[in-house]
């Protein structure tokens, strides 16, 4: 029996950012998932963010696909406006350059955009780690680190403040009235810097108060996750950055702060509890160094975090926002 012809995603567009070709590979494969769909969107746009080669050889080789430069500021966020401005869906799905989407994911993604109080889908991030395994010291809950679904999340379906951005939807006019994502945060390069897609959720619910931003459990990609990411340098210089990149956000937010970081407030002082003293259990039953040091990375890291954010402040009484040092450059 032949197997059913996939359907035709009209009004859904697919956005994919790339700055680098040591990643070529890891695009060629994104932009083929997006081929396989049980649902194909109207159209998939690539954007190169400031690399004339990488546009160049993306132009050539890649079929069906409109490939387009940044228009705006370097950066993540940039790019991903520019996809949004040259997207010709209703519907404005994202998708990492390093990550591959399962069969199903569009059509996943789009369904609970069915109801008109739904204005943005989170997918279900899953590890693809190098080497096949993650590193037993590197907890679950952690996952965030390297852009991937963690531990604590609510079930599927459910409101959730933000998506993770490596697989997320929005609608178009949405993300347009909003001003988009903010050049003040996201990635620069290859530099850990995130929380633009918690800037842009809080802005649409505060112009969109009735609207709701869901989980889909079943909408499922693979974000590759290379051996120079599993290590405990990487691991807690993002958490460094997470932590500043919150403190950016809490000074757009105000006096909004409070509330706008209560996913942060509650993961801390809930899961990451309950997941240290679920590996001291485990350690104490199997007498297993690994879970030891899996509930010594949740503290440091959570320790970590909290200086970023410290930092961070500090810094921002006299740069207007901007994140300095590090993250500032590409």
């Amino acid at each position: 029996m032949m197997p059913d012809a996939p359907g035709v995603g009209e009004g859904v567009s697919v956005v994919v950012c790339a700055f680098t070709e040591g990643r070529w590979e890891e695009l060629s494969a994104a932009l083929t998932s997006l081929g396989r769909q049980s649902l194909v969107p109207e159209d998939v746009v690539l954007v190169i963010d400031h690399n004339e080669a990488l546009y160049e050889r993306s132009a050539a080789a890649f079929e069906g696909v409109t490939v387009v430069r940044n228009a705006e500021q370097k950066g993540l966020s940039g790019a991903r406006n520019t996809g949004v401005s040259a997207a010709r869906g209703s519907i404005v799905l994202f998708l990492d350059d390093d990550a591959t989407a399962d069969h199903g994911w569009v059509e996943n993604m789009v369904a609970p955009l069915e109801d008109p109080d739904v204005v943005g889908v989170g997918g279900f991030v899953l590890p693809a780690w190098a080497g096949g395994n993650a590193p037993s010291w590197f907890p679950e809950e952690f996952h965030w680190v390297v852009g991937c679904s963690y531990r604590g999340l609510p079930p599927h379906r459910a409101k959730i403040r933000n998506p993770i951005g490596a697989a997320m939807a929005f609608r178009a006019e949405s993300l347009k009235a909003c001003g988009g994502f903010a050049s003040e945060l996201g990635r620069v390069g290859d530099k850990p810097v995130g929380c633009e897609e918690t800037d842009l959720a809080l802005r649409i619910a505060a112009a969109q108060p009735q609207s709701r931003v869901v989980l889909a459990r079943d909408a499922v990609v693979h974000h590759s996750v290379p051996q120079q990411r599993q290590t405990a340098d990487y691991f807690f210089r993002r958490c460094y950055w997470e932590g500043v990149s919150k403190a950016v956000l809490a000074r757009r937010l105000g006096t909004g702060a409070s509330t706008g970081l209560s996913d942060e407030r509650n993961h801390a002082l809930r899961t990451l509890p309950q997941g240290m003293a679920s590996a001291m259990a485990e350690a104490w039953t199997r007498r297993s160094p690994s879970t030891v040091l899996r509930a010594a990375s949740i503290a440091l890291g959570l320790a970590v975090t909290a200086g970023g954010y410290a930092m961070g402040s500090l810094q921002g009484a006299g740069s207007g926002g901007r994140i300095r040092g590090e993250a500032a450059h590409a």
